[in-house]
Parts: structure tokens; C-alpha cells; sequence
């Protein structure tokens, strides 16, 4: 077990449950409870306590009637969301397993040391084995979500929560910082960018003419999230794709192929295999155009021009990045960054992206960093100067100076509220049975439906 480290087995198989359909499973030793069409093993509760130790929790405080509960939850979100028509395909759950599965692979060595660390017989044993696991933690998180995305809160709501914390109980906020960035990215050539563009329709006409599009996507294509699966990607309209992607994704009938499109992360394909309702699958390739060595230097030259400009006071670091700054997302708010976690431009110091505080954290107040070398999603390299704009101080939470922290602690109380709400109600209208020997158990949920 040393060749798979906590980190590595909690992002890549979050897995809490081994699980088959009720109505699938010949042999009922181990039943302890019955959830809907789902069933929950002695053995799940064993599965918990191996995962929960491998990702370094310690259980000794932990009950099996708690881990018992959780499995009673996970298996009450899988029943409802069937029963509310949430389709979890299974080339959705292949794509999943095979990235994890390729994951795995590259972390440990080769396919028979994953294999033996879960104790299955081949490769298709483990794949039959979390295929289920799989599906029903897809289907547990997306009835999850949509309970949870249908709450909204007003900002009264917001200030009745902020009104109703004790005094003693009202939140500290860590001490926070505003930065802001100037990107220059290095330019690529004309050339270079016909020869891609080149290449993805050469690829488009053969798969026009009998070629197939999975193939070429393994061979060509360099996106690392879905070339070993031949470039395949479900999506609707709020799937976190860039705009250029889904606008050209939903402009395409079944079976069409598109032309090559240009994205922040190079050039793409696009081959729509399946319409369904709001939801297309696809399959894409993208080859991004590669920038020269002196398109670097080029680069690295303007940037450090730049800087010797607004350290000479011949302009603010605001209006050069607005002026100069190649990132569209930050130019025109004076590269200020905003922080991916709440959209707002403060980030705390405790929480901050480890690469981004080694950048900032000795700066001065106005002090602009040399320039920084940075590599982007699609593979691109590119030069950048930081500057710290503004500090916070570790401080007691204020309604007015923390209203979006605020807010999303309200919003996330009455989320929980909300899920709380909808549990007691799905367990009354669905069919539980709970083994005799954890009919004991002190439940958060009424189970035992008393």
C-alpha cells in the first residue's frame, strides 16, 4: 500500500461505499438496510473505515451508527434521483473511470499495481466493481446539487442571519490581501497558427471520409482531460466550459463536425455524437499553436519594460494594465485578481493558492515583483508582474466590509436547512428497512421512521 499516497486515493476515488442493486444481488448475507431500489452491506461500513484511514482521519471516535447514517444518506440521494429522472450514462461513468483509471497508472507504475491494490482478480473485475460505485456517487452528488441550487437568499435574509449570531459567536475573518497582475504573453506567429489550423482540417476531412474521430482524438489531440478517451465530453449550458466551446458545441446538429475554433487554450474540433434535451456528448481535439524561443524573450523584454515604467512613476500599475496587459479577464479592472473561491478581490492569506502567496508574500505595499515565468491551462507559457494593492487584517466579521462572506455563510445555512428539510421528507415516502442489530443506533435522521 505505499506505492498510493492519502492525497492520491482521497482525489481520485472519494469511494464510500461498495454497492449493487437490490434487485441484482442473489445473496442477502450482510443486508443491514434497504433504501429504495439500494442496499447497504455490513462490509460498506468496513469500506468507510479503510478510506477514511487511508486519508489519514482518525476513526477511533467514529461510530459505525454514523457511518451507517451517512450510507442510509448517499443511498437515499441515488434512489430520489432516479426517481426524479437524473440520467447518469454510462459513457459518463466510463469517461470518469478512465481518467482516474490513466491517473492511477501514471501515479503507481502500470495497471497490474493498481489492480492488486484493490484486490481484484483483472482489470475487468475492477471495472465491474466501481462501475456501480461510481454511477451511484454521480447520481448522490447531482441530486445534491439540485436541491441546493434551487435556494437562493435575499439580502434581507442575509442581514436577519448576520442579526441572529450571538455576539460571542460572530465570525473572525483571517487577514487578506488584494492583488493584481500584468500578463504578457509571447505572440504567435501566423505561420504557426495556419499550420494548426491545417492539420485539425486535415483531421476533419479524413474523419469526413470514413476516418474515426475517437482515433485521431487519442493520437492528436492534447487535451490531457479527454484525449485517452477520444476527446469525449458531456455538457449542457452550465457545464464550466469556455464561452467559444459551448457556443459552437450547441450551434452543431447530431453527427456534424465543426470547423477549426479558436479557445484560450489553442484550436479545436468539435463532433457532436448525441443531443439529448439540454445535454450534448461530443468528442473534440485540441492542438494548441507552439510559441518560438524568442517569441519568450520578446515577451519577457516587454514585460520588464513595463515594470521599469511604473517603477519610474511614468504610470500606475492600474492603467498599464489596462493599456498593456494581454489577460482580458483582469485588464480592464487593473489586473486586480479576483479570487476564484468567493468572485471577489480579497484573498486570505491561510487559504491563498501556495504558488501565488510564494509570489506576494514579501512584497512591499506598491512593490512590483520581477517578472514571473508562468505556464497557462492550455500548455502556454507567458510572463507576468505582480503587485500587492491593498492588506487586511485578521478582524471580527463587519455586515458591510464582509457582505459576500456573509452572505455565503447565510446561503450555506439555508442550504443545509433545505437539505434537512427535503431528507425528511424523502425518507417518509420511500421504502426503508433497517436491520434489527442497528435499530439502536441514534440517528440525526428519523430512519426508524418512529
Amino acid at each position: 500500500m505505499k506505492f498510493i499516497n492519502k492525497e492520491f486515493l482521497l482525489s481520485l476515488f472519494l469511494v464510500a461505499t461498495s454497492i449493487t442493486f437490490a434487485q441484482k444481488k442473489e445473496k442477502v448475507d450482510g443486508v443491514i438496510a434497504v433504501v429504495g431500489d439500494y442496499i447497504v452491506l455490513d462490509s460498506d461500513i468496513d469500506l468507510e473505515y479503510i478510506q477514511l484511514k487511508a486519508q489519514g482521519v482518525d476513526t477511533k471516535d467514529i461510530t459505525r451508527c454514523e457511518l451507517f447514517g451517512k450510507q442510509l444518506e448517499d443511498k437515499l440521494y441515488a434512489h430520489q434521483a432516479i426517481q426524479d429522472s437524473i440520467v447518469v450514462t454510462d459513457a459518463e461513468v466510463n469517461s470518469y473511470m478512465n481518467e482516474q483509471l490513466d491517473a492511477m497508472i501514471e501515479q503507481v507504475g502500470s495497471l497490474d499495481k493498481v489492480i492488486k491494490f484493490y484486490k481484484k482478480k483483472s482489470e475487468e473485475d475492477f471495472r465491474s466493481y466501481f462501475f456501480d460505485i461510481i454511477k451511484m456517487n454521480k447520481l448522490t452528488s447531482q441530486m445534491q446539487k439540485k436541491i441546493v441550487d434551487e435556494v437562493t437568499i435575499t439580502p434581507e435574509e442575509v442581514r436577519n442571519f448576520f442579526k441572529g449570531i450571538p455576539a460571542d459567536e460572530i465570525p473572525t475573518f483571517g487577514a487578506e490581501m488584494e492583488v493584481a497582475q500584468i500578463v504578457v504573453k509571447p505572440v504567435i506567429t501566423e505561420e504557426e497558427k495556419k499550420r494548426v489550423i491545417d492539420k485539425l482540417n486535415e483531421i476533419r476531412q479524413d474523419v469526413l471520409t470514413g476516418s474515426s474521430f475517437f482515433s485521431k482524438a487519442v493520437l492528436f489531440s492534447e487535451d490531457p482531460g479527454s484525449s485517452s478517451n477520444g476527446g469525449f465530453y458531456k455538457m449542457n449550458r452550465k457545464t464550466a466550459f469556455v464561452k467559444e466551446f459551448k457556443d459552437v458545441a450547441f450551434s452543431l446538429a447530431e453527427g456534424e463536425i465543426s470547423a477549426p475554433f479558436e479557445t484560450e487554450f489553442g484550436y479545436h474540433i468539435i463532433m457532436v455524437e448525441k443531443i439529448k434535451g439540454q445535454e450534448v456528448e461530443l468528442r473534440h481535439i485540441l492542438i494548441s499553436p507552439k510559441v518560438s524561443s524568442q517569441a519568450i524573450k520578446d515577451a519577457k523584454a516587454k514585460i520588464e519594460a513595463i515594470r521599469t515604467k511604473i517603477v519610474n512613476k511614468e504610470i500606475t500599475f492600474a492603467d498599464a494594465a489596462k493599456s498593456s496587459s494581454d489577460e482580458k479577464e483582469t485588464r480592464n479592472n487593473g489586473g486586480v485578481l479576483l479570487n476564484p473561491r468567493t468572485m471577489e478581490p480579497r484573498f486570505e492569506l491561510t487559504k491563498m493558492d501556495p504558488t501565488l502567496y510564494a509570489q506576494v508574500s514579501e512584497l512591499k505595499d506598491g512593490e512590483v515583483s520581477l517578472p514571473i515565468l508562468e505556464e497557462e491551462r492550455g500548455g502556454g507559457k507567458f510572463y507576468k508582474i505582480v503587485t500587492v494593492n491593498d492588506r487586511f487584517e485578521e478582524h471580527q466579521a463587519d455586515f458591510s466590509k464582509d457582505y459576500i462572506k456573509i452572505k455565503e455563510l447565510a446561503l450555506r445555512d439555508k442550504q443545509i436547512k433545505q437539505i434537512a428539510k427535503w431528507t425528511e421528507e424523502k425518507i417518509k415516502e420511500t421504502y426503508i428497512k433497517i436491520n434489527d442489530e442497528y435499530k439502536d443506533c441514534e440517528f440525526t435522521n428519523n430512519w426508524l421512521k418512529k
